[in-house]
């Protein structure tokens, strides 16, 4: 929830009580629920009209692919895939006990 656990939520109350009081703060944390239920609400509306937009190519997007740094890993990591399958092999395997070529004029 946010990163805030139960000690920070717990100082998040004690001062909400004493700025807003005991009687006011209940209807302080319907407002925030409320307010919290409504973002939700348009974050998911926002993301269907996007996807509904975008057509069935993109069924699986998510607000979260839009963030510049998520995509830029993405596109590293493919990047660095593609690389690793398009490298040949090292070559032939020696057998057991083989010794691997020797060039005594080599540097």
């Amino acid at each position: 929830m946010l990163g805030i656990g139960l000690p920070e939520f717990f100082v998040i109350a004690v001062v909400g009580m004493l700025v807003f009081g005991p009687d006011r703060l209940p209807e302080f944390a319907r407002q925030a629920g409320r307010m919290v239920r409504q973002l939700r609400a348009l974050s998911k509306q926002a993301r269907d009209d996007i996807r509904a937009e975008l057509g069935p190519d993109y069924a699986d997007f998510e607000l979260r692919d839009l963030d510049p740094r998520r995509a830029i890993r993405k596109h590293i990591i493919e990047a660095w895939d593609e690389e690793d399958e398009d490298q040949p092999s090292s070559g032939p395997s020696l057998a057991r006990g083989e010794q691997p070529p020797y060039d005594s004029e080599a540097t």
